[in-house]
């Protein structure tokens, strides 16, 4: 199938592209950027007029909900709501049921999402068996199977011996381990510390349940020289400490969810469970330093953390909620607001969620390692049409994905996906 994309102005940040052009597409590959030969003929043509094209998102943290979760997201379900925001590449984390601790269960996965000819999908290896944080896994056969790095997700490794021993190993093979900095026994609360937190009685979490984390886990990359990328930080004195450890050298990265840098604790409202997230919303001065971290580059990508939850599981107590928010169909938008009220360039915007996050996956990715995230002649078909003056309303029924809660929901947002391409491949097309 050959694709002709016309008229858009296209953007990538990677090479620093913003002009209108035509893009043309041919066996899964971008064959030109710019000036179409005449002798090319498309079998399909998209009318860009007026529209941005770009390439497809690269989200760091979507969990399928499969296997094990099926309740509360199914793979097709959430492979759509992703091409219908625009994203392409996905990192899933470990912790399905059972956890991706053994190759078989990491190759089921990626050959049903195959499949399926939507997104990509990168799983994440379990850093320990079971998640238990015990005995470490066969990583190299993991990464042989597929698995791009190696996590804990929300299970903190409780023995730092365990953590550094992991370390090691991931050093050994040049492996990247994805870790969410919290303590813990000091992050069994369910709300920020703080006034709001002591007000409606709620067990806060403190900021030092990320700080302390953060402190061991670059002590301990200083004595074993491991890759450590973390995941959704949440609060200004963590920024500080990752601006330290970089100034540092160690070879450190992170991102934020698109919670943290929009909302803080006051969102919760009167108990309202769709702002039961992980890491939990923390004050206005955390999300500003959040904001000003992802400008600057200190915070490298912005992530859906995307987590549907069940009905059932949300319609509870707030402390009792099950945590999690459905996130991906947000990200571009979401995005879009961020350089909206931060006066941020939509070229740097974008970067956030393209070449900056796929950067991060480095060599993990194989072949894929050249293009991805960008738009380069030679290089993938991943590309994301979006009308940038279009305006939505967030609603369950604007939301393909089977998790309808969140914070967000009325939000009025910047920016709607009109084609998702896939190697080519005609993902989504809201015409």
């Amino acid at each position: 199938m050959k694709t002709l994309i016309q008229n858009g102005r296209v953007i990538d940040p990677a090479s620093g592209r913003d002009a209108t052009a035509d893009i043309a597409i041919a066996s899964g590959r971008i064959v030109s950027i710019g000036s179409v030969s005449p002798e090319f003929k498309p079998d399909r043509t998209l009318d860009a007029s007026g529209l941005v094209v770009m390439p497809g998102l690269v989200d760091l943290s979507m969990r399928l909900r499969e296997p094990g979760h099926e309740h509360e997201g199914m793979l097709e379900s959430e492979m759509a709501a992703a091409v219908a925001g625009g994203v392409t590449s996905l990192v899933c984390p470990p912790d399905t049921d059972p956890v991706l601790d053994e190759p078989g269960l990491v190759e089921m996965l990626k050959f049903r999402a195959e499949k399926l000819h939507q997104a990509r999908v990168f799983p994440q290896g379990a850093l320990t068996r079971g998640l238990a944080g015990e005995v470490l896994t066969e990583m190299v056969e993991l990464t042989e199977a597929g698995c791009i790095g190696f996590g804990q997700a929300e299970v903190p490794l409780a023995n730092t011996q365990v953590l550094q021993r992991a370390l090691q190993y991931a050093a050994t093979f040049g492996f990247t381990v994805f870790l969410r900095p919290q303590d813990r026994d000091l992050g069994k609360g369910v709300a920020a510390s703080g006034p709001l937190a002591t007000r409606m009685g709620l067990a806060g979490v403190p900021v030092i349940a990320e700080t302390i984390a953060l402190h061991t886990i670059f002590e301990l990359m200083k004595v074993t020289g491991a890759r450590v990328h973390l995941s959704r930080l949440s609060s200004a004195a963590g920024v500080e400490l990752v601006r330290q450890a970089r100034a540092a050298g160690l070879p450190v990265s992170c991102d934020v969810s698109i919670n943290s840098l929009h909302l803080t604790d006051q969102d919760i409202g009167y108990f309202d469970s769709r702002a039961r997230v992980n890491p939990p919303l923390r004050q206005q001065r955390d999300r500003d330093a959040l904001r000003a971290a992802l400008a600057d580059g200190t915070v490298q990508a912005l992530v859906s953390d995307h987590t549907p939850v069940d009905a059932d599981a949300k319609t509870l107590p707030f402390a009792e909620a099950e945590p999690g928010a459905t996130g991906v169909e947000l990200l571009l938008s979401l995005a879009l607001k961020w350089a909206e009220d931060e006066g941020v360039p939509l070229p740097q915007a974008l970067a956030t969620v393209t070449s900056q996050p796929a950067a991060l996956l480095g060599s993990a990715l194989g072949t894929l390692q050249a293009s991805l995230g960008q738009l380069v002649e030679g290089g993938v078909a991943d590309v994301c049409v979006f009308d940038p003056a279009a305006r939505w309303v967030v609603t369950d029924e604007a939301l393909q994905s089977q998790g309808k809660h969140t914070a967000f929901t009325g939000y009025e947002l910047p920016g709607r996906v009109r084609f998702t391409l896939v190697g080519g491949h005609l993902a989504h097309d809201a015409a």
